[in-house]
């Protein structure tokens, strides 16, 4: 199943509050990402039944494999290009911001190359 930039902001998001916290449940990820308890209900029921993430004993959420590959290449995007984008002078909130957007539409090609480029 082809995920869409909102399926990918709550698994970066899963992964970010993984790293900080050790565990994720769904009133973490509500207040990380200003939503509603129902919209990452419903989001999270789409995640699980697409195999996405699962759930621990403990109702914590886990990234299963599928959802941490697509995770881990969100956030190497969201950093890689934040980092690019303050290089150009761009504050970094503004950069992580835009990275933010960019980051869902960026072809590999592209991502590729320019990752290519800021390892130089």
């Amino acid at each position: 199943m082809e995920l869409h930039e909102s399926g990918e902001m709550y698994l970066e998001t899963i992964l970010i509050l993984k790293n900080r916290f050790g565990y994720v449940r769904s009133i973490d990820i509500a207040n990380e990402m200003g939503v509603s308890k129902p919209s990452v209900s419903r989001a999270v029921g789409l995640l699980k039944d697409n195999g996405y993430i699962a759930f621990d004993p403990n109702g914590m959420i886990l990234l299963t494999e599928s959802g941490k590959t697509v995770a881990d290449k969100i956030y190497e995007r969201h950093k890689l290009l934040t980092k690019f984008l303050t290089s150009l002078g761009v504050s970094g909130e503004t950069a992580a911001r835009d990275a933010c957007k960019i980051e869902h539409v960026i072809s590999d090609e592209t991502f590729s190359l320019l990752k290519k480029k800021m390892n130089e």
